[in-house]
This record gives structure tokens, sequence and C-alpha cells, in this order.
């Protein structure tokens, strides 16, 4: 069968790669056209286009490039047909998703959406889209399920979080060689996630640097995120006494003592790594204003919104300074507090069920194709 899948960040192409891999084992005649990034195109299939040519971050930043993204979508519909796919599968990127979805539901294509859109987080009325737009649902956290199945009376599937499948199919991991490879020395380490878009690095890494010379006793090391290029991190280091690891996020967190991370997708990374962390957002002042009235959720962090309490401190916009950070870093540190933390870290792993989301939404995915047909 023919597969269309739309990821649109680094986030949504691991998870759409790792879907790939479960639909091949249960259909070895899988035949994959996306728009993905390096990860989706090493599983095969043709790859449209690469998501960090369309990866703009904060309302201001997507208006100024409403015309890009218009020709996005057209080009994208246009695409779609000429391939005719068995099912079309959305994987997060919401604002581009949903507007596909609206066309192509009413033409006759099988609409599935995996790692689906936080309409519980603000925007509530996307539900509405989601029920005349998107045949099946395939959620990935617990608390989403019952938003849409009690609030909204609409049937979803719950398959668990694919990022403990990440974690745990991940390559053979030797710390000492990573340390050797990257000049690391023997102390501790805080690992620095300031997130994956150049504005959120530039607005993050500064108040993120300035805790070295407060914390001596320990190395700071960057995770350069894969869409970026070293050099631009360069540009930012200049002569703060960091390292930098490219696209080891994982192999980082293994090693790491405390992290300091960008609000997003790393924040429960960072927990399932067993990592105390600080999580940290700082947007353009009109971004900012416009996104605190209109999302409704009390954390930013999945952490906190799995567990539904402040597990992790979370330090937004102006309380995001370098005096707060140390402060919140300190307490981290800290053995006690550590041990709770990591305490509370298994709890929360409990709530996100097993693994194996990818080979569940793989076969359902399969299912539903078959039932329509």
């Amino acid at each position: 069968m023919k597969y269309y899948l739309i990821a649109g960040e680094a986030s949504g192409d691991l998870h759409g790669s790792n879907l790939m891999k479960a639909i091949e084992k249960q259909d070895p005649n899988a035949n994959f056209r996306f728009w993905g990034g390096d990860l989706m195109e090493a599983v095969g299939g043709t790859q449209v286009m690469h998501y960090k040519e369309r990866s703009f971050m904060g309302f201001l930043e997507v208006i100024t490039n409403i015309g890009t993204a218009l020709n996005n979508i057209k080009h994208c519909k246009k695409d779609i047909e000429a391939f005719n796919p068995d099912a079309l599968i959305f994987i997060d990127y919401s604002g581009f998703n949903l507007r596909i979805a609206k066309w192509a539901k009413p033409n006759g294509y099988s609409t599935h959406y995996y790692i689906t859109p936080q309409v519980w987080a603000s925007r509530e009325k996307r539900v509405q889209d989601i029920k005349r737009d998107i045949d099946h649902m395939y959620v990935i956290l617990p608390f989403v399920k019952d938003f849409y199945q009690n609030k909204h009376q609409m049937d979803v599937d719950f398959v668990g979080h694919p990022l403990i499948d990440a974690i745990e199919n991940r390559d053979s991991f030797n710390a000492d060689e990573f340390k050797r490879n990257y000049q690391l020395d023997d102390r501790p380490i805080i690992a620095l996630l300031p997130g994956s878009r150049k504005q959120e690095i530039k607005k993050m890494l500064s108040v993120m640097l300035s805790m070295i010379p407060h914390f001596n006793e320990y190395q700071f090391v960057i995770g350069g995120a894969p869409s970026q290029e070293e050099a631009f991190y360069k540009s930012i280091i200049k002569y703060a006494d960091v390292a930098f690891v490219p696209n080891k996020t994982y192999d980082l967190l293994s090693v790491a003592r405390a992290a300091l991370v960008t609000s997003g997708t790393a924040t429960l990374e960072t927990a399932l790594f067993k990592v105390p962390q600080v999580v940290c957002y700082k947007g353009s002042w009109l971004s900012y204003q416009i996104a605190k009235r209109i999302i409704t959720l009390k954390y930013i962090s999945l952490v906190n919104l799995i567990v539904d309490k402040p597990l992790v401190t979370e330090l937004i916009q102006g309380d995001l300074n370098s005096k707060r950070l140390r402060n919140e870093l300190n307490h981290i540190l800290q053995e006690t507090n550590r041990i709770e933390i990591l305490n509370e870290y298994d709890l929360l792993i409990e709530e996100l069920g097993g693994g194996g989301a990818s080979a569940k939404a793989a076969a359902l995915i399969i299912k539903n194709i078959d039932k329509s047909k």
C-alpha cells in the first residue's frame, strides 16, 4: 500500500521514521512518500521536502513567511493528488497538517493523525475541525485520550509514547568513548538543550551559558540540534568554556548529571533518561503576549502536564534570568532533591504505559485502511 506522511520538525522526523519502520514490518510492500527529514529519508521512499526548509517559530515569524507557507500547502496538495496514497498520515505540525486535512478528507483520502495537534493546550475549537477532517486519531499521552473521549466524545486510540521505543532501540552506547570523542573531562556534566530552531536557540542559549562561571566543578555541554549547523552555535558561544556535541542528545543525556532544557519534547526525553532539569522558555515579546492569552494550560512542559503538578521548575519569559536559573540549578543538583525528582520520574514513566507505540500505531493504520476498502 501507499503511505503519504507529513512531519514538520526534528521530533516528527524521529517518530515518523520509527512509524515507517513499523509499517514496513507489517506491510513489506509499503511505498512511502513524505515531508520529513534525514531519519525518514534513511528508511526509504521519496522525500518531497525537508523540514529545515519550512521551520518557522512564533506568531511573528509565521506571519513574515506566510507566502512561503501558502506555496508549500499548494505544492503538497498537488503532490498528494499525483501519488494517490492509501493513507495520508499527519505527524504533529498542526498549522500545516490541519489545512491539508481540510482539503484531503472531502477529496476522498483516508486521513490519520499520529502525534496529534495540541488543541488541549490552545484553540480548543479546532477539535470540531479534527472531528470533521480526521478519520483516525492515535494519541501518545494518557490525558489527551481523556480530553478527546470524555470532553469531546471522540473515539481515539492511545498507543503509548514513541519516545520510549526511540530510547530503548537506540544504538549501543559507551560513555567513556563518548567523552573521549568530544574531549570531555571527569567533571559531572550539565547538558544544555536550547531547542532546535534558530530563534529559540538565540534567546535561550545566552542565559544558559551565564551559569558557567558559577558552577566550576561541572562541565557544560551543548546538545546541538540536527537542524542547525555547528557554525551557528559557535557564533553564539564565542569564548564560553563549553563543549559542543552535535546531534547526540540521547548520548549526552546518558552521561548528564542535570540539564537546562528548552520547553518541548526534550523535557520528556530528559525525564526518560532520569536527568533532573530546569525547563526554560523565552519567545519574542509579541509571540509571548499572544501565547499567554490563548494557551489555557497550567504548565508548558510535557513532564508537568503528564503528572499534573510542578515536578520540574519552569522558568518562562521574564523569570528566565541568570539569578533564577542559578538558584534552580543549585536546587536540582542537591542530592536529596535529585533523588526526589528521580522517584517522581519513575511514576511518570508508569503513566506513559509500555513501549511499542510505533508498532501499535502501524497496526491500527493498516487495519483501518483495510476496513475502509
